[in-house]
């Protein structure tokens, strides 16, 4: 067995619900691992990662990037969505197609059909990088479900309730594994902790975690 069938599963696994509409689907990005790590090769070329200044001033730990029609980015003035690259000045790269076809397959095994991604946040944890538990709520309609897949080092996720004192779920996700949430539990707090266990053969000592979503 080779290093990197380590980190593969046999065959994508059945929906493991996490809440009444949240859904881990483990390994369901495996089958088309190679044709997402070159579209996160391709987007980075165009719009590399970088760590953002959030309102109150400090530095994200995670690195971050868009494609898509609109891109989630923060600094002083607050959080939102933009068709343009701040940094660039350009529009964010196009949505690539396997993106788009995960999502839709993803979300309707979790239950949400018709989804149509318009945005997709691509973030970059490297060794120590975390996302503290925050809401989703950037976005013009709540309807759609969030899909989140995980390539790389594995992380735990935490799921939380709709307070953000509500105790939070553990989930360790690995190379491949999605996350779909929407309905009942679309404003879920949720966060990652820092990357753990051994490097990745493809993408070494990093997560890249994408969440797309409908923000306009």
């Amino acid at each position: 067995m080779s290093t990197l069938d380590l980190f593969q599963s046999a065959a994508p696994a059945g929906p493991e619900r996490i809440g009444p509409c949240a859904y881990v689907l483990r390994g369901c990005a495996l089958s088309c691992e190679q044709a997402l790590l070159s579209a996160v090769a391709a987007i980075e070329a165009r719009a590399p990662f970088r760590h953002m200044v959030t309102p109150g001033g400090y530095a994200m730990s995670a690195a971050l990037t868009n494609c898509g029609a609109l891109g989630w980015t923060t600094d002083r003035r607050g959080y939102r969505y933009t068709a343009v690259d701040p940094q660039g000045g350009q529009p964010w790269p196009a949505m690539p197609a396997v993106f788009a076809r995960l999502a839709r397959a993803a979300a309707a095994a979790a239950g949400f059909a018709d989804f149509e991604p318009d945005a997709c946040l691509m973030n970059r944890y490297a060794l120590g990088a975390r996302m503290s538990l925050h809401q989703d709520k950037n976005e013009q309609d709540f309807d759609a479900p969030i899909v989140s897949v995980s390539l790389g080092m594995s992380a735990t996720f935490l799921f939380g309730g709709l307070d953000r004192s509500a105790k939070a779920m553990r989930l360790l996700l690995h190379h491949g594994d999605v996350v779909v949430w929407g309905g009942a539990d679309r404003l879920r707090y949720h966060g990652v902790l820092a990357p753990e266990g051994a490097p990745h053969p493809l993408l070494g000592d990093c997560r890249i975690n994408l969440t797309l979503r409908k923000a306009g």
